[in-house]
């Protein structure tokens, strides 16, 4: 078992290093709200740090899920940051989604120090992080990925290696291109249903297991009809992430035509009060 630091006990941060404890690894745990950390150490028997150095300090991995570009500089650089405190050779694997250039660089900056980085975003929200079932997408050194993937795997379903460092953002980018364009679709024919008069329940038993059928499609369109919108990943998150799909896309010169519209419609949402409603509330949006 594996001497590791978790940095960032939010959502998904609070039950992915549970699942670390539970697999037997040692953990000291970091938060910006240092009571949410005694109360996790409390809970899983493990410790807590004041500082992301005091996590990091004799530590074979630093995990960290933290909110942005940021707010993951902040835990990684300074006199009380993460690699201030990590040793030489241990490996540094960031779950949070932020921009591939950020990556890079703090890649390049535990490079000199001789640390390994590995950026391992993750998807499958809360209730994957819950259940030990995300999806995690990585980038970095095959030796880094390869030390860390067992640890990884505690609270993974699938985890692979998609190339350098920064491959993870990149796919993470894919993966929320596609989210906001089958959700948009999916609220669009609810809709469409309700006003036509159909059962919109029923129509999706159906439609389910075709070629029109997804996971937004089979976990969210009861809920979409019910007119609940506090499951999964909230929309101000969703929009902090189109937001880096969309300048990743001009930096590139890739026309990401649906994407941008779509950000838009999150906007209309964020104007509505819904910020904090997951993404499915697109459906929302058309009543109004």
């Amino acid at each position: 078992m594996a001497k590791v630091a978790f940095l960032g006990l939010g959502v998904m941060g609070y039950p992915m290093a549970g699942h670390l404890a539970k697999a037997g690894h040692v953990v000291t745990v970091y938060n910006r709200t240092f009571a949410k950390a005694e109360k996790w150490a409390a809970e899983h028997g493990g410790v807590a740090a004041r500082t992301p150095r005091e996590a990091a300090q004799d530590a074979d991995f630093v995990m960290a899920c933290v909110g942005n570009d940021d707010d993951l500089a902040s835990v990684c650089r300074g006199e009380d940051g993460a690699f201030a405190g990590m040793t030489k050779g241990a490996v540094f694997v960031d779950h949070t989604t932020v921009s591939a250039a950020i990556t890079r660089a703090l890649a390049a900056e535990g490079q000199a120090l001789g640390l390994g980085f590995v950026d391992a975003p993750v998807s499958g929200g809360q209730a994957g992080a819950e259940n030990g079932v995300l999806s995690v997408m990585c980038g970095g050194d095959a030796g880094d990925y390869g030390r860390a993937e067992p640890v990884i795997a505690a609270y993974a379903r699938i985890c692979k290696r998609l190339g350098a460092v920064g491959s993870g953002q990149i796919a993470k980018m894919m993966n929320q291109i596609c989210i906001a364009g089958l959700v948009q679709g999916l609220a669009e024919a609810l809709r469409f249903g309700e006003k036509a008069g159909m059962d919109g329940k029923a129509v999706v038993d159906v439609i389910q297991g075709g070629a029109a059928g997804s996971w937004q499609m089979v976990n969210r369109h009861a809920t979409m009809l019910d007119g609940k919108f506090d499951y999964g990943f909230a929309v101000d998150w969703m929009r902090k992430d189109l937001g880096i799909c969309l300048q990743t896309a001009e930096e590139i010169g890739a026309p990401l035509p649906v994407t941008a519209l779509i950000d838009q419609f999150y906007k209309d949402v964020q104007n509505m009060g819904g910020g904090r409603w997951d993404t499915s509330s697109l459906l929302a949006r058309l009543d109004k």
